[in-house]
């Protein structure tokens, strides 16, 4: 049983080496407002935080398989709060763009903000 362990976790982290590095600070322009961004961070312990968004408050984000980020959240708006969560596809075209989209089509380019 510890030879068949000892063999496969090797082959796990491989794997987990090969998805892609999604943590960090993601920010796209407004649409019709292109100077100003807005966006979310993903922090290694596993919560989420809004960039800009004051209605719609990112709180916790998991990585369940190298394709997919799913988030959660409240949405705040006309005097009520509705908790959420979402699952995105992930695309990477390279390690500073991040492609996110819905299972009805939507989808939204990020980048990498430097800090």
């Amino acid at each position: 049983m510890k030879k068949t362990v000892l063999f496969i976790l090797p082959i796990l982290l491989a794997a987990c080496d090969n998805c892609p590095h999604i943590q960090g600070r993601w920010i796209a322009p407004v649409d019709g407002m292109e100077n100003i961004t807005q966006g979310f961070q993903l922090h290694k312990n596993g919560t989420a935080e809004s960039i800009n968004m004051a209605t719609l408050v990112y709180k916790t984000w998991t990585q369940p398989d190298c394709d997919t980020l799913v988030m959660t959240g409240d949405s705040i708006g006309n005097g009520q709060t509705i908790t959420f969560t979402e699952t995105y596809n992930i695309s990477m075209p390279d390690k500073n763009t991040l492609i996110l989209k819905t299972e009805n089509g939507y989808s939204q380019t990020y980048k990498r903000e430097q800090m």
